[in-house]
């Protein structure tokens, strides 16, 4: 471990090098002049009832505060409308109120939502910066019809809206215009303990109508500052942060129904499952939020979209639990400090990918008659600890425990138990700082994972441990922000028995049996691979010129998918682009940007494996639609993945082409356009067309719907590797590939409908249909080229059609701050057979006739403070 740990310690001693950090004893970053004149906050005299109307006389001891520009359409100008906005304060929460004058009330939009579900209609927004650090902060929105938004600012410019803070507020339209009124209580907020509170703050107004956005401190357009640029808020005095606890146990009752075959001794029909457990969250210090979650049930998560994946890679996806979507931004790595990163052939790694904690089982399982398989890992506890240190430390550490897993098999009347995941510790930590006022950044970040093995046979299907450490920051390099230089160097460590090592080596990420590549192979004796990975960009920050360029780089050993995300390794890509933006609205258009870039990728060996030109656009229209696209050219390369580990191939040359297309989304009923599509020389081609429409009927409910389809024609899908000692110059393998034509039709259908602001209804179907037809076979002749034989294949078909319908609904009742009732109903139904005709006319016929999936559930949570 000393050798590891050696070398980390030089990795960080050279990025702090590069960025050339010096000590700041002050403890905090040095706060910049504020953009525009400060907000004066008065006590509380009497009391505010949270109604939306302003009619307390508390209202009038506050200065309103009036002086607004717009961001757009005309950026620096006056705010068309007049908003007022005052601000309160009492010993437990901060107070405001808004009235928002309109010279036309029976235009204003107010369209209930869910909570934080992104809606067009007139809206106030309150931005803190509580800490007064210039960087971070949490936002709070209302519209008209009294919808309740919240998330947390990062970075300066970053928007999160996981977070789910309790806090109350209300709306309501009259004959001046309307009026917003918030109560933000203290326990939501992270502020330092003085007699005098100095914070910073920002007002936002939105006015579809006009396509108008107002601020007291707006977000320019040329530069890449938002939070840094908030006013003061002063007046605030003798204020302490509390040191609350919130409890919010919860009860559940869930009823499955699933598919099962005649004699299966584990499904039978209806199950039961009551289940209970409970969330904490708790102040440590002033500056510290501790959640903890024991048991978490998640069964009110959208379920995820359907999918077939003909490639090497794993497919990802979105995080939905909420315990570990709130506060994400917390742990993000390697982008901070840059307004703007741009990337080509080059994914970062995800260091910290929350998907791995309480996944589907991977462990394989013996064959039998009979199986009952969990379907996801269970999560025993988890706890997360975000805020800041006394010392000026930006904190986000968490820890998860799962449960070992068994699948209850049964075969010629016996049954038996045999474990398919071990039990496993999850932990990442993160540091994050800011000196010099936010000209610069340092921050780090942990990982580990440690599984307990019972069953000796799984030792050589998982890793036994894994940790990752990481350094991050940036350094603006001229006195006025507009270069700045950010990125990232981390190390990894897997551990595992030797049989694990062999596959981790042969596994996609890797692919260390190249038989032509003289730069990595296969180990058989290694007990652990540790590899290294690092990633920098400079940006330019300010003015209509655009420019990016960076490097980065993946060693063969780099590995971090044990509690991460990623895809490949062994590589070195870099990239130089430029651009340039028009902020000036003319007659047709409000804003306009167009990059180019080129960029290129090598592996280890010194083999060009992908190479590139592109030119992006994107135009915002003054009626409010909006058009992007992309052009791009990739050069003949070379391919290390398409034969699975075995030698090299060519990458033939292509041709993209990509654009998006939106009509006015603040219209009742809008439209929107995806299409694109690319050729390569040897003939193959693929296209992607994704039409869609959301209509508004009432300000109460939407309705989404999105199909989709894919054709894609590869003339060299991987098939197959076959011992053959006849196929010399392919080292004794023949690597059979062959033909696909491959057609996917899908939608999202989605139905929305708010009752009231704490009321709702969601409503989520998704047909799936994918079918892949293969045909001439075929070997490939040599290395490093594109040339194929015809060749016999007799293995199984693969052909394939596989259909799906998958569809919930979700009724949510927020019946106080804080605790909400779920009803939750989900049905899956399936089908699939060995054949590849494209047949839409069969869909409606096959999943009529599949048995379906069916789960009801009910969820009740309640939050309280002892």
């Amino acid at each position: 471990m000393a050798p590891v740990t050696s070398t980390l310690g030089l990795v960080i001693a050279l990025s702090l090098g590069v960025f050339g950090f010096s000590p700041d004893t002050s403890g905090r970053a040095v706060a910049k002049p504020p953009a525009g004149p400060g907000v004066a906050a008065a006590r509380v005299q009497g009391s505010v009832e949270i109604d939306g109307r302003l009619s307390e006389p508390a209202w009038a001891a506050a200065e309103p505060f009036t002086e607004f520009q717009q961001r757009s359409p005309h950026e620096g100008a006056p705010a068309t409308l007049r908003t007022e906005v005052r601000v309160l304060y009492d010993d437990d929460a901060i107070y405001v109120g808004a009235r928002l004058l309109d010279t036309a009330p029976d235009s204003i939009l107010a369209r209930l939502a869910r909570r934080d579900d992104s809606i067009s209609s007139d809206l106030f927004t309150l931005y803190l910066d509580p800490f007064h650090d210039r960087r971070s902060g949490y936002y709070f929105k209302i519209n008209a019809a009294g919808t309740l938004y919240d998330g947390t600012l990062s970075n300066d410019v970053d928007k999160d809206k996981s977070w789910d803070g309790v806090w109350s507020g209300a709306a309501r339209v009259d004959e001046q215009g309307w009026t917003a009124e918030m109560r933000i209580p203290y326990s939501q907020l992270r502020f330092q303990r003085n007699d005098r509170q100095v914070w910073g703050i920002d007002f936002g107004r939105e006015i579809p109508r006009r396509r108008e956005d107002d601020y007291a401190a707006y977000p320019r357009r040329k530069e890449s500052s938002f939070v840094s640029r908030f006013p003061d808020l002063v007046g605030i005095e003798s204020i302490a942060p509390p040191r609350s606890i919130e409890l919010m146990p919860y009860v559940t009752s869930k009823g499955e129904d699933l598919r099962h075959d005649p004699g299966d001794p584990f499904h039978s029909g209806w199950r039961l499952r009551p289940n209970a457990g409970g969330d904490l969250r708790m102040g440590v210090g002033s500056h510290m939020t501790l959640n903890a979650t024991a048991n978490p049930d998640f069964g009110q998560v959208e379920v995820d979209p359907s999918v077939v994946n003909l490639t090497d890679v794993e497919t990802s996806l979105d995080e939905k639990r909420p315990f570990f979507v709130e506060g994400v931004s917390a742990f993000e790595f390697g982008r901070q400090g840059a307004g703007d990163y741009w990337d080509y052939d080059w994914d970062d790694p995800v260091f910290f990918y929350s998907r791995r904690i309480g996944r589907e089982p991977e462990g394989k399982i013996p064959s039998s008659d009979f199986e009952d398989v969990p379907p996801a890992t269970r999560i025993l506890g988890a706890a997360k600890l975000i805020g800041r240190t006394a010392g000026g430390w930006n904190v986000g550490t968490l820890h998860a425990v799962t449960d070992r897993e068994t699948a209850r098999l049964s075969k010629d009347g016996r049954t038996w138990r045999s474990e398919i995941e071990p039990r496993a510790y999850y932990g990442v930590t993160r540091l994050q700082r800011a000196l010099g006022g936010g000209r610069a950044g340092i921050g780090l970040l942990g990982t580990a994972t440690a599984r307990s093995f019972d069953e000796p046979a799984l030792r050589s299907q998982f890793d036994h441990a894994a940790l990752m450490g990481g350094v991050d920051g940036w350094l603006t390099l001229d006195r006025d922000g507009t270069w700045v230089l950010s990125g990232w160097s981390a190390m990894s460590r897997v551990e595992g028995d030797r049989a694990r090592m062999i596959k981790l080596q042969q596994g996609s990420t890797h692919y260390f049996q190249r038989r032509d590549a003289s730069h990595v192979e296969v180990d058989s004796s290694l007990t652990q691979l540790t590899g290294y990975g690092s990633r920098y960009w400079i940006n330019k920050q300010k003015g209509a010129t655009l420019f990016n360029a960076a490097i980065g780089f993946l060693t063969p050993e780099f590995e971090v998918n044990d509690l991460g995300y990623q895809t490949r390794s062994d590589l070195v890509n870099g990239h130089i682009g430029t651009g340039y933006k028009w902020t000036r609205p003319t007659r047709s258009r409000r804003y306009q940007s167009l990059k180019v870039a080129t960029f290129g990728t090598f592996d280890y060996g010194g083999n060009l494996t992908k190479q590139g030109q592109q030119v992006l656009g994107y135009t915002e229209f003054n009626n409010g639609y909006a058009w992007d696209y992309y052009a791009s050219y990739n050069p003949q390369t070379l391919n290390n993945r398409r034969t699975r580990g075995g030698p090299l191939t060519l990458n033939p040359r292509q041709w993209y082409l990509g654009s998006d297309f939106n009509t006015d989304s603040q219209k009742r009923l809008y439209y929107y356009l995806s299409a694109s599509g690319g050729r390569s020389e040897s003939g193959a081609w693929s296209l992607h067309v994704s039409p869609g429409m959301e209509w508004r009927p009432t300000g109460a409910l939407t309705i989404k719907v999105g199909p989709s389809y894919e054709h894609v024609e590869d003339d060299a899908q991987y098939v197959d590797t076959q011992k053959d000692t006849t196929a010399i110059e392919t080292y004794g393998q023949r690597y059979l590939f062959a033909t696909v034509q491959q057609n996917t039709v899908s939608a999202s259908l989605r139905l929305n409908w708010a009752f009231t602001p704490t009321l709702s209804l969601q409503t989520y179907v998704q047909p799936f249909v994918s079918t892949a037809d293969y045909f001439d076979f075929k070997a490939l002749i040599r290395p490093r080229s594109y040339a194929f034989a015809p060749a016999p294949y007799s293995g199984d078909n693969p052909d394939f059609t596989v259909r799906s319908l998958k569809g919930s609904a979700v009724m949510r009742w927020e019946y106080r701050p804080g605790s909400a009732l779920f009803l939750i109903w989900t049905q899956k139904r399936s089908d699939s057979e060995p054949i590849g005709v494209f047949d839409l006319g069969q869909v409606r016929e096959r999943l009529g006739l599949a048995r379906p999936e069916n789960v009801l559930m009910a969820k009740l949570s309640y939050y309280f403070t002892p």
